[in-house]
């Protein structure tokens, strides 16, 4: 159910935040505005046509909330798996008085009152005339964009506030920040020898992992998601003949169980598929929702409606798979850190949050003058989630051991520390391989380190509108199916009364690797250089930048995950 505080929609929009100053009493963000490649400028917009706009609130006991989630997640605390109901979290995080009644009037002051809240509170979605932004956000001026059929409305200059709200204030959403550009799984045509395995299946996963027919779901309070944005739609007929032809082997379900959001009508995107599908076949037999949020106006941007809709719902499933992200250095800190909350938020509650390392390798900044870096993505880099990287067979007509896939995206963060579940890995990987790591100017080696774990990527069947589709690619794979494999364990978990996993990263690392396959050969791409050679991190024994920990021995991570 949800609890509403006059809010009952699901959407919001992303904000875009670049370094903020004080000039001449106000607070201005967004110093340069940059254009994406690939949008068109299509019109100034009308001055009476209606903006939806998102003020993000700030929060209070912020760090009471981080320390909170360090409580929760550590196996060798007395607070492990003690979660918060959605009324303790509001009730921590909540925005305080001043700061409501401050940015309340400040927007009764330009005669705006058609605005929603959630139950905590901390973010506000209010309508109004492009007019009236342009009068309340001193500096924006608005326009319309468009790309591949796709139209936005943003701001094409930088804005302020007044410095009396601006502390009261982490960013107004829903001028600046264009949606990354949709990056569908890789297509692969290979040639394929008689008598061998011709792609990833579930059957396939299901012999890798050491799953056996019994390996499903039987808890009835137990439930698992997939989340889609970027007009990415699920067909229901595609799921029940991906499962008709590739899941007789085990017990499973055939229909999704709940749609939060509206699904378009149009065709079914390759990712929509592939995440509902494999979510469903190694989290097999389990309640699985699907989120899909396209947006419904052209300043909303999906991934933080989602983002907002987790904190405003107080019945979730326990694990959340994502195969979304972008440049960390095209976000501002302002709208991370504010996300980083967000995550944590749902930490505290309980729920797992994995996300696709990304198919971009080490990724690629170009600095000028000939000068690169690596470019790590977000929120894959966020110290709050769980990071899924990719591989592929060693032998790919057979199930043999796995190494890197050269896609995997890994690497380190530029903006978050590095977090203290990790540092003992992360160091000993640095240490263990100095000779042959990258130039240290290509990144920061006292970042986030991801992924933490990973699963195969490469070669995957996918029926997408009523087609099996061969030779899939992409961490948007291997996310799904570890995805399932943690809501297995949870389910079991449960069954024998203990708390679910949440955020897991803080056991994980303690395991050292047990119960993972660990990858030790193999690297990832990077840029095309003289100093790199496009080559990025390597695979090594124990963690590393590419792999992580590994990929799942599934009946050992049970065992492993049931001990308390």
């Amino acid at each position: 159910m949800f609890f509403c505080f006059f809010f009952c929609r699901l959407f919001f929009s992303v904000p875009f935040l670049f370094s903020s100053l004080v000039w001449s009493g106000y607070l201005e963000y967004d110093q340069d505005v940059l254009i994406p490649e690939g949008w068109t400028h299509a019109g100034r917009v009308d001055p009476s046509e209606e903006l939806e706009l998102t003020f993000a609130l700030k929060q209070q006991n912020v760090h009471l909330l981080e320390e909170t989630l360090r409580l929760v997640s550590d196996p060798d605390s007395a607070q492990y798996g003690k979660y918060l109901s959605l009324e303790e979290v509001a009730s921590l995080v909540r925005p305080s008085e001043v700061t409501q009644k401050v940015v309340r009037r400040w927007l009764q002051s330009h005669g705006i009152s058609n605005c929603l809240t959630v139950h905590t509170q901390d973010f506000m979605q209010c309508t109004m005339t492009a007019e009236v932004a342009e009068k309340l956000l001193q500096g924006s001026r608005f326009h319309h964009y468009v790309r591949d059929g796709q139209s936005l409305t943003r701001s094409s200059a930088p804005y302020s506030v007044h410095d009396d709200v601006h502390p009261h204030l982490d960013f107004v959403g829903g001028l600046h920040r264009f949606p990354p550009k949709s990056q569908e799984p890789r297509e692969k045509r290979q040639h394929f020898k008689a008598g061998l395995h011709l792609g990833v299946t579930p059957a396939i996963l299901r012999a890798r992992y050491n799953l056996t027919a019994a390996d499903v779901g039987s808890a009835q309070n137990n439930s698992q998601a997939v989340a889609q944005f970027l007009e990415q739609y699920f067909h229901p007929a595609d799921l029940a003949e991906f499962m008709n032809l590739f899941g007789r082997t085990f017990p499973h379900m055939s229909q999704v169980d709940r749609v939060v959001g509206t699904q378009g009508g149009g065709k079914a995107g390759l990712e929509a598929s592939l995440d509902v599908e494999y979510i469903m076949s190694t989290g097999a037999n389990i309640s699985t929702w699907v989120f899909t949020n396209p947006g419904r106006h052209e300043s909303q941007e999906p991934f933080l409606q989602w983002m907002v809709l987790l904190s405003n719902m107080s019945d979730l499933p326990w694990v959340h798979t994502i195969s979304y992200g972008d440049d960390e250095d095209s976000l501002s800190t302002a709208y991370m850190t504010r996300i980083n909350t967000e995550f944590m938020k749902a930490g505290v509650r309980g729920i797992s949050l994995l996300f696709a390392s990304g198919d971009s390798g080490a990724g690629c900044r170009h600095l000028g003058k000939e000068k690169n870096s690596f470019r790590p993505s977000f929120p894959a880099s966020s110290p709050y989630v769980t990071t899924v990287g990719g591989t592929s067979f060693k032998n790919p007509y057979k199930v043999t051991y796995e190494v890197t896939d050269y896609i995997s995206g890994g690497g380190f963060s530029n903006v978050f520390k590095m977090p203290d579940y990790q540092v003992t890995a992360v160091q000993g990987y640095l240490k263990s391989v100095t000779a042959t790591l990258p130039p240290q100017s290509y990144f920061n080696t006292s970042g986030r380190a991801y992924p933490d774990m990973a699963a195969l990527s490469d070669n995957y069947w996918v029926v997408s509108n009523r087609v099996p589709i061969p030779w899939v690619s992409g961490t948007s794979a291997s996310t799904p199916v570890v995805g399932g494999m943690l809501s297995l364990i949870n389910g079991q978990r449960l069954l024998k009364g203990l708390p679910v996993l949440g955020f897991l990263n803080p056991r994980l690392y303690k395991l050292k690797g047990q119960a993972l396959f660990d990858v030790t050969e193999g690297c990832h791409l990077s840029c095309l250089d003289e100093q790199v050679q496009g080559k990025g991190f390597c695979a090594a024994p124990s963690w590393d930048p590419v792999t992580g920990w590994g990929t799942p021995n599934y009946p050992e991570l049970l065992a492993a995950l049931l001990t308390k």
